[in-house]
Parts: C-alpha cells; structure tokens; sequence
C-alpha cells in the first residue's frame, strides 16, 4: 500500500504541531513523495487567500509551500475567525456560513465534519500522503464531543497519531502523560509515538526521563527536537514579538498597535526581521513610543477596534505624529479606519446597522457588505519607480472615494489600488503581504525615511528556516523508520 497518512496532534496550543507538519512535508516531498498538509479545523484569524480566491489558515499556506505546492482550499475545509470573545465566522471550504457563537457551533459540528471528511477524501485520492494537523489539544474534555479536529477526526478516518510537547514551557511529561491518560483505549492505540521540541542542553541529562516516558506509556519516543535559536515561521494565529532595543543599525522605528481583533499580523515579518527596522507592538494600555512610521493592521471587527484604538490614546498621538513628519500606513482594516467613514448597514459586524465615524486622514468612505473580496494581487507602486508588490486581499468593506487621489499601486488587471497622500505622509493599502517582495520592501522603507537600508529579501530567508528546520527534524527523527510505521498502521487496519 503506496498510501500513508498521520496525524500530529499536541498536548497545548502552540506545541509545535505546525511547525513539525512543515518540516514532514518537506521531508517527505525530499523523498520523492507527493504530500498534502491538512488541518480539519483551524481557529485563527491570520490566513491566507488560494489562487481561486477562498480563504485557509495561514499555517496551511506555509505547508503547501514546504510540500512544493499552490495552497487550495481542501488543505483547510474548516476555518473559524473569531469576532468576539464567544463567536466566529465560521468559513466551510473558503465560503463563509456565517457567525456563530460557541454553542450554535457546537450543534453545527455534524454539519462541519462532512465537509472537513469531503475535503480529506478529495487530498486522499489525489497524494501519496495526506499530514494532518490537530488543533490545540486532544485531552479538552469539554470539546470532545463532536470532536472533528483531533481524536474524533483521527478515529473516523483510523490514521495514527503523533503527539507533540514543548518541553521549554516545563511539565512535558506531565503533558505527555496526562494527554495519553484522557484519550479513551481506542484512541490510544492510535498513538504511535511522542516527539519533544525545543530541548536545550544535553540530552544525556533527559535520558532518565525518556526512558521512565516509554516504560510509563509503552509509546515510543520518537525523536527529541532542539530548540533553534531565532527560527522564524510565519505563526498561525500568535502574534509574534521582538525586541524592541535600538541598535546601531536601525534606521527606521516603527510602532503598531496590537488590536483585540488584529488579523494577518504576518504583515509585518519581514520588518521585524529586517536588520535595520526596529518593530514595537503596542497592547492595551502601554505607553506609545515615538515613531518614524505607524502601521495600522487589519482588524476582524473594524468598528468596535477603532473605538479601542481611542480609547487607547491613538487618535491624539496619530495627530500629533503626522504633524511632526511621521509616516503612516494603514493596511485593510487599518486603511478603512483612516477614512472619513465606517458604514454597516446590515449589521455585518454588529448585531444591528451602526455607522462609525473615521479617523479622517483619507477621504473615503467604506461600507460593509455581504461576502467577502478574496484575491491575489500583483502590481508596481506609483511612487517609486515602478517597484513591484504583491499581496492579497480579505475584506468585506468596499471603499470609494469622494475626490480624485493618487493611488497606492496599478494593478497587473488594470485597475488602481490604495491611496497616497498628496503630502507624501500616508498611504493606505487593501494589500495584506506587501513587504514580502523586496522591492516593495525597499521601496516603502526608502518611503518611510530609511533610504540606505540593507537588502533584505523575506521570501529567501523564509525558505532558508524551512530547509533548516527539515534538517534538524531529519537529524532528530528517523524519518523513514516513522514512514515505515504509519504505512504498517495502514496495513493492520486494512
């Protein structure tokens, strides 16, 4: 039987369960087979726009491209993107179905796994090997009922399973233990292994404790993952920080409010990691640092986060910044809260119409409609010599403006794209993964004010991380022996 699949699935959020599922895929796509990376359901609200313009979990794109492949939408048939504390949007196979809240979803579940097997069976069909990911743990009790995104997927499709701990956050072998301990005796059989991620030190020190872990569980751990210092992947759903001390080498600071309902938060990546840009992430009620540049991110819930946003104190000190100089740049939801103002008539993001006044710096006004604007965009900035950018859009406003305006970018179709101050100061932009392209890049920072900043091309540094965490997965895990045991899995339940 040439057909294996395996599911990862992890004892917290934020294990490693992604980052594992990326290296396998590049692992196993090194070994001449085809691969498909699959996550049933995923909550978060970073994701990623496929070529035919649906909308997947963004750890899902990441996969695809260590699998060698174009994201589509069957890599991730279930995605929830929350606008409240107890609600989501509930996207099934990239269309929207609406919001609901924690209950309404738990009855909808059925529903939900019909479609999450449907896109399985389709990947199934079509690759040699499909990696499935979990969602954060598999030992929630109270979510394991109609469970369709860890054990309860894993037992209606009979894969074998994988479970993964992060042994810097402490208590692996109590998350080990206690995880395998909750599943019932059918799930655990399914278990064929454990890894460990992110060990420091000598792992002669651990040995005791493997040994104790495989004689306590009768699993077999697998292979023990160091921790790889400054490794960058593009998070699904944690917004990632940095550090915040000037160097010698910064030529640019910039400042971005973290929002209660901030999306694509990966926007930023490639400046956080540019060697000249100091990035600072501003949360609830901390103190607002001077700027060279301001990004306002795109946002779930526009409205209620630019009411945040002046509650916070932004209103005055983006006043007060433009005066002195300072850049800004607002991106998808961040551009509409820059206009004149926020329409939503049909109660889109609310539970009834409300129309919200912006922060006036573009005139422009945006209304909240049904569906969504799903597209990958390329194009050339008009301001700075015809520079390249690319990027893709998940909206629902439509925005127009109510006075000629010098536009962001001219797009590969024809048609004109954002905004530019007649003043040079601010740009606003539907265009999500704008600095990704190095000329965009370099272009918006020689805007910005860092006119001799280094090169930096994010897409090359992106694949040199994936290509160095594969190596380190081969060098820790016997990857062939774990092709060999998933296939073996496959032929006992035949």
């Amino acid at each position: 039987m040439r057909f294996f699949n395996l599911m990862v699935q992890g004892t917290t959020s934020d294990a490693g369960k992604s980052t594992l599922v990326t290296a396998l895929c590049r692992l196993m796509k090194e070994r001449g087979l085809n691969v498909a990376p699959f996550k049933p359901q995923n909550m978060a609200l970073n994701s990623a726009v496929t070529a035919d313009g649906k909308e997947i979990g963004r750890a899902q794109a990441v996969q695809a491209y260590a699998a060698g492949l174009e994201p589509n939408v069957h890599m991730n048939p279930i995605l929830l993107k929350p606008n409240t504390d107890i609600g989501a949007q509930v996207i099934v196979q990239g269309h929207s179905v609406g919001n609901m809240n924690a209950v309404g979803y738990h009855e909808y579940k059925t529903i939900a796994m019909n479609a999450a097997l449907d896109s399985y069976q389709r990947l199934a069909k079509q690759y040699d090997c499909v990696l499935i990911e979990g969602a954060g743990s598999p030992a929630e009790i109270n979510l394991r009922a109609r469970d369709i995104a860890n054990m309860g997927f894993a037992e209606n499709i009979d894969c074998p399973v994988i479970i993964i701990a992060d042994i810097d956050k402490g208590g692996v072998f109590a998350h080990l233990v206690g995880t395998l301990d909750l599943l019932s005796q059918s799930e655990q059989k399914r278990v064929i292994g454990f890894v460990i991620n992110r060990f420091r030190g000598d792992i002669a020190l651990l040995q005791s404790g493997l040994d104790w872990l495989e004689e306590r569980t009768g699993k077999p751990v697998l292979g023990v993952l160091p921790y790889l210092m400054g490794f960058h992947l593009e998070s699904e759903d944690a917004v990632a920080s940095s550090p915040v001390k000037a160097t010698e080498d910064t030529k640019l600071k910039v400042v971005i409010p973290i929002l209660p309902r901030t999306s694509n938060h990966t926007d930023w990546d490639a400046l956080r990691l540019h060697p000249n840009v100091q990035v600072t992430l501003v949360g609830k009620n901390m103190a607002i640092p001077t700027a060279d540049l301001v990004i306002l991110p795109g946002s779930k819930s526009v409205q209620s986060d630019l009411e945040f946003l002046r509650q916070q104190g932004w209103e005055d000190y983006l006043a007060r910044h433009l005066r002195y100089g300072g850049k800004l740049l607002g991106i998808c939801g961040g551009f509409q809260m820059l206009g004149d103002t926020l329409e939503d008539p049909l109660g889109i993001e609310n539970a009834e119409p409300r129309n919200t006044s912006g922060l006036g710096y573009i005139p422009m006004r945006t209304e909240l409609k049904e569906g969504k604007q799903l597209k990958q965009r390329t194009g050339h900035l008009t301001f700075a010599n015809n520079a390249t950018v690319k990027g893709y859009e998940i909206h629902s406003g439509i925005s127009e403006f109510n006075q000629p305006i010098q536009h962001f970018a001219d797009l590969e179709n024809g048609e004109k794209e954002g905004y530019l101050s007649k003043d040079n100061l601010i740009i606003g932009t539907y265009l999500h993964g704008l600095f990704d392209d190095k000329n965009a890049l370099k272009a918006l920072l020689d805007w910005a004010g860092a006119i001799d900043s280094q090169d930096f091309d994010y897409e090359a540094y992106r694949e040199q991380e994936v290509a160095r965490l594969a190596k380190s997965c081969d060098e820790h895990i016997d990857i062939d022996q774990l092709i060999e045991n998933c296939r073996a899995f496959q032929q006992s339940i035949v």
